[in-house]
């Protein structure tokens, strides 16, 4: 009989487990994403269900969600247990409204990146195409058109 996967988990076993490194895990604790248990030799301890905690740090971090607003995400999660698959539904649709609108965002970027640097001139400040007379420098620095 094989045996039961331990309670917690080492912050090295954390790491490995979750794909990511032990300084990350650390940073994930200290911004208050993730929190542990203490052994009497001060090792960190961590409860198996903060794979699905750092995981979901992790996703959000890929696609660009701010740490805080990932934070405020894990407060609606219990801190005790994994989430019922009710509670990470109610997450992802929470998210999904602010998703679509960075796919948006994304897309026009894109796109506007392709018209602006398929002209060849490289130059917002210049470019008579996109930008005659820069006019758009009377709006502040930086890509106006992209903001």
């Amino acid at each position: 009989m094989a045996d039961a996967p331990p309670a917690t988990l080492t912050v090295g076993q954390l790491a490995t487990r979750s794909g990511t490194t032990v300084s990350a895990l650390h940073f994930f604790e200290r911004e208050g994403l993730l929190s542990s248990t203490r052994t009497s030799g001060n090792q960190r301890r961590y409860p198996r269900h903060t794979l699905r905690r750092v995981a979901l740090v992790l996703v959000g971090r890929r696609v660009g969600i701010p740490l805080a607003d990932i934070g405020a995400a894990l407060d609606t999660l219990p801190a005790d247990r994994a989430p019922t698959t009710e509670e990470w539904q109610r997450l992802s649709d929470a998210w999904r409204a602010g998703l679509d609108q960075r796919i948006r965002r994304l897309e026009q970027l894109r796109d506007d990146l392709t018209g602006c640097i398929g002209c060849g001139c490289l130059s917002l400040t210049r470019c008579t195409l996109i930008n005659p007379d820069d006019q758009l420098a009377a709006e502040g620095h930086g890509p106006r058109r992209l903001l």
